[in-house]
């Protein structure tokens, strides 16, 4: 008898077609991956402030920026890609197939992870050729950079696959993911220091994960002395794990809910 292939491995083969796709798109890989990367050279250089041992502005701005990156090559991009299948009919054709459903996520999955991952690497880069920013010198400071990472890309991913179903058509998509992916940059101190936001603002971002991520990769790229300028006086990490990992749940509810493999209109 032949032996089916496994959910994984077609989910690893639906991975790289998604991979294929994604870097086909020229003009969709530009924007995703240059956008956050822009933005912080943008911000780096207009703000030249110093802070506690030598730490500058740049280097506040770079650790945060990352976990823009990671939002834009999770939730923007899931969000939109998803919708987009949903629109021109792919959901519906793969739901027809004997291919498992639970293999197009994994494919999904492969996508965000080597894309988040190549933002991240594009996004250190940039901060330690412009802004000194330096490596996680202890075993430590890089365990809690793979838990954030790991936390923030499954969070924003699960939230981009719910959120894809509140657009109408794929050209609303963007606009549905930028909205949010925008406002909260400022909310959660990624494009403002977190202690020139205001409070009332502070209060909202701290809801959404974003403001997590940012604090969690700021603990891992900073000194210790930099928490004076957090709201709380301290990296939170055990909040930040909570938060996160409450996001998560939070967001497969969400997906289970509100999931759907054609758009209104095809019924």
């Amino acid at each position: 008898m032949t032996t089916l292939p496994s959910t994984f491995g077609i989910g690893t083969s639906r991975g790289g077609t998604e991979l294929k796709q994604f870097f086909r798109a020229r003009e969709q890989v530009v924007f995703t991956f240059t956008f956050p990367a822009i933005i912080l050279v943008l911000l780096g250089s207009i703000f030249d402030e110093q802070f506690q041992n030598g730490v500058t502005a740049g280097q506040v701005f770079a650790a945060s920026m990352i976990a823009a990156g990671v939002v834009a090559t999770s939730f923007n991009n899931l969000g939109i890609s998803v919708a987009l299948n949903r629109e021109d009919g792919t959901l519906k054709r793969l739901r027809g197939t004997p291919m498992p459903p639970a293999a197009y996520f994994i494919g999904k999955i492969i996508l965000v992870a080597v894309a988040s991952l190549a933002e991240v690497v594009l996004m250190l880069a940039v901060g330690m050729l412009l802004f000194g920013v330096e490596l996680p010198s202890t075993a430590g400071d890089w365990f809690t950079f793979a838990w954030v990472f790991v936390l923030s890309v499954v969070t924003c991913s699960l939230l981009g696959i719910a959120i894809s179903s509140l657009a109408g058509t794929a050209q609303s998509a963007a606009a549905v993911t930028n909205v949010p992916y925008i406002a909260l940059q400022f909310m959660s101190g990624v494009y403002i220091p977190i202690d020139g936001v205001p409070e009332w603002m502070r209060d909202i971002g701290s809801l959404f994960p974003i403001k997590w991520a940012a604090q969690g990769f700021r603990s891992v790229f900073l000194p210790d002395s930099m928490t004076v300028r957090e709201a709380a006086g301290s990296w939170e990490l055990g909040k930040t794990a909570l938060v996160l990992g409450g996001w998560c749940v939070l967001g497969l509810v969400l997906c289970l809910l509100t999931f759907r493999w054609t758009n209104k209109r095809a019924g």
